[in-house]
């Protein structure tokens, strides 16, 4: 049986609090939260077809987002580097993507902070949709796919949004940001076996993962114009409910309070080379995070004999199985976050469960190793390979029954300015979104 939200186990070192409920929550089933790329805001897609946007400063509503959908919002995000105006992607069980408009920003977090014009009274759910029509817009809607769309993306330049759906499919659209909403279908894969459940960017490339009930994860890159798949990663034993990518400046934290020295630059250098791994999660109860395996492109006479990482044309890539780490959950799980700012992962499913997972680096270190003719030694020379520094993963917080009775369906980690700490500084919080319509702000503390 499921403890109270409060029963909270961790390592002496971290701690997983519960701060505060997002406030009013939606009466029906909330499926994702998605934090905005600046501000401290997130916006919740949820079955009764609205999306409803709070402040991470007062945990209040800010506004409700509604009209354009048929059926339930299944995902939501928003979009990047943009100035003077907010842009959502919604995706909805009525199988169309949404793109809706706020033609101001939220503001700056002193403004959230004191409840500014924007900010509606808990109470007066009347005041809110009197005043919805002069904030968003529903700006175009992209009618492409055949059944539910469950997940969009937006690229790290915001130019290109990932969508996909049960139709097996997923389409990538650009904005021509030309003034007139205007959106130009750039590919439409169809690789996929099964429902397609998730597409993420990758933080800095234009690079598309993908995961699906065919139990794969898909790896997708333009090659001059065209879209096509460059990876097809097997290993999960079950549909992938959930990917997220690895900051490009991650690293690990250091074994002892001292750290190791070398390790850390070491571990620089490696993921230069291999780039941002990717973290899943599945049907079958596993997180995994995979690593691409660099390639060595030979280079034609007259050029620098530095080897340098690049997709050959043609050739796909390999992604192999870094870690599967410690099994916390007892039934599927259904999102996974990765940190961009600690490192660390956060798991949520079925079981009602939120875990936190810590990788850290090892003190021992393994010899060089044989490898194969066209992978990168970054300082060894041809023929051998030193391996990253090696690191472990560990569990370092839980809590159980953290909704209640109810399955969590997505976790997401998202910055807060707090007013009552030292000026403006910014924390890191965990949102954790249910079945029950409730999205819950967790704090981690060292």
């Amino acid at each position: 049986m499921m403890t109270a939200p409060d029963a909270v186990q961790s390592s002496p070192s971290l701690a997983l609090s519960f701060l505060s409920d997002l406030t009013p929550p939606s009466l029906e089933r909330t499926w994702l939260t998605a934090p905005h790329p600046t501000l401290p805001l997130v916006a919740t897609c949820s079955s009764d077809k609205t999306v409803r946007v709070y402040s991470l400063v007062n945990f209040r509503l800010l506004s409700t987002i509604s009209g354009g959908h048929k059926r339930s919002i299944r995902t939501c995000a928003w979009k990047p580097n943009v100035s003077g105006e907010s842009v959502l992607a919604t995706g909805s069980f009525d199988a169309t993507v949404g793109i809706w408009r706020r033609w101001d920003n939220y503001g700056e977090e002193a403004n959230l902070a004191q409840g500014n014009k924007n900010t509606k009274n808990l109470g007066a759910e009347e005041d809110c949709e009197e005043d919805e029509d002069d904030e968003w817009r529903f700006a175009v809607l992209l009618d492409g796919h055949d059944s539910e769309v469950k997940s969009v993306s937006w690229s790290a330049s915001g130019m290109l949004l990932a969508t996909c759906s049960r139709d097996k499919s997923i389409w990538i659209w650009e904005d021509l940001d030309d003034g007139d909403n205007n959106f130009e279908t750039v590919a439409v894969m169809q690789e996929h076996e099964g429902d397609v459940k998730c597409v993420a960017w990758h933080p800095a490339e234009e690079c598309l993962a993908s995961g699906s009930y065919d139990d794969t994860i898909r790896i997708w890159r333009e090659d001059i114009d065209d879209w096509g798949q460059v990876a097809c990663i097997k290993g999960h034993a079950g549909t992938v409910w959930g990917i997220d990518w690895e900051d490009t400046e991650n690293v690990p934290f250091p074994s002892t309070s001292n750290g190791v020295s070398g390790q850390e630059e070491e571990w620089k250098t490696w993921h230069a080379l291999s780039g941002s791994r990717l973290v899943s999660c599945s049907h079958d109860q596993s997180v995994r995070v995979w690593r691409r395996q660099p390639k060595a492109q030979l280079n034609t006479a007259g050029t620098s004999s530095i080897p340098s990482i690049i997709r050959p044309s043609g050739t796909d890539e390999t992604w192999e199985e870094d870690v599967v780490l410690p099994h916390a959950h007892e039934l599927p799980i259904y999102a996974v976050a990765w940190s961009r700012r600690t490192g660390l992962l956060a798991s949520v499913g079925a079981d009602g469960r939120i875990v936190v997972y810590e990788e850290r680096f090892v003190s021992s270190h393994p010899e060089p190793q044989a490898m194969n003719s066209d992978e990168v030694s970054p300082d060894l020379g041809e023929g051998v390979c030193a391996p990253h520094p090696p690191t472990e993963w560990s569990i370092v917080a839980v809590v159980n029954g953290a909704h209640g009775i109810y399955e969590i369906n997505h976790v997401a980690w998202a910055k807060r300015a707090d007013r009552c700490r030292d000026g403006n500084k910014e924390e890191e919080v965990l949102i954790t979104t249910a079945d029950d319509g409730s999205i819950k702000v967790w704090t981690l503390t060292r």
